[in-house]
């Protein structure tokens, strides 16, 4: 008794478990590497989302603290322990320590100390978005290896099918669903990867923004810190003219 394709289609599991077992090696393979790939997204999306949460309510606290602080040497005790707040405002006093014999140079160490904090400042911005480039990669070439895992599994059908000389639909369908796999696979690993790239991009950006803000309150303590030393010298020097003054009277 002769089998129709239909009741052939019907002993055939079309499970993508059952369609992985069966796929051939290249294409498992490829199905192999697009779901290590997807597990990677969503494991740097837990993993960078948890740290940017706690950077941002961290930042937060230093901002405070800094507003709060009214010299630069309250800034760095209020902002102990806080990071990239606390690194910042070391930067900024050991600019000012190191620049001590450099007298009346207030703009001059002021130049000296933004461009300090701007290299740390861009330092803390490469270290936000690391390991985002590997979601961008992974969205840029998962639909590519899909495809290629297709091409080569249709490519095997249809040698399969030429060396049986059968032309049936039970012998071609298992090969091309099969096939058609490695390409859902290579959407499912691309599409999460664009979106998680995409969003941790705007809470890096947010929290850049955040150490731009610590940045110009630094900025802000050492302006007050030098007009301050300006005053008490002009202030001494009005004192010494007046004493000088008495003398020769």
């Amino acid at each position: 008794m002769a089998i129709s394709p239909s009741s052939s289609l019907t002993n055939v599991s079309f499970s993508p478990w059952d369609m992985f077992l069966n796929a051939g090696p290249v294409v498992r393979c490829v199905m192999i590497l697009l779901a290590l790939a997807s597990v990677l997204t969503w494991t740097v999306f837990i993993a960078k989302s948890v740290e940017l949460v706690r950077l941002r309510s961290k930042l937060g606290k230093a901002e405070r603290a800094l507003e709060e602080a009214g010299t630069l040497d309250l800034g760095e005790e209020h902002t102990r322990g806080a990071g990239i707040a606390h690194t910042l405002v070391m930067a900024a006093e050991t600019e000012r320590v190191r620049s001590q014999d450099i007298p009346e140079d207030r703009d001059g160490l002021k130049e000296r100390i933004v461009l300090h904090l701007e290299r740390l400042e861009a330092a803390e911005g490469r270290r936000l978005m690391r390991g985002t480039g590997l979601l961008a990669t992974i969205g840029a070439t998962s639909p590519f290896i899909g495809l290629f895992g297709t091409v080569w599994g249709i490519m095997t059908s249809f040698t399969g099918i030429a060396a049986s000389k059968a032309t049936s639909l039970a012998v071609v369908a298992p090969g091309i669903a099969e096939a058609l796999l490695a390409t859902a696979l290579g959407l499912v690993a691309a599409i999460p990867a664009v979106v998680i790239y995409n969003h941790l991009a705007r809470q890096s950006a947010a929290c850049r923004a955040q150490v731009a803000d610590l940045t110009s309150l630094v900025m802000r303590l050492v302006s007050r810190d030098l007009g301050r030393m300006q005053a008490q010298g002009e202030t001494g020097q009005v004192v010494r003219l007046d004493v000088s003054r008495m003398v020769g009277e």
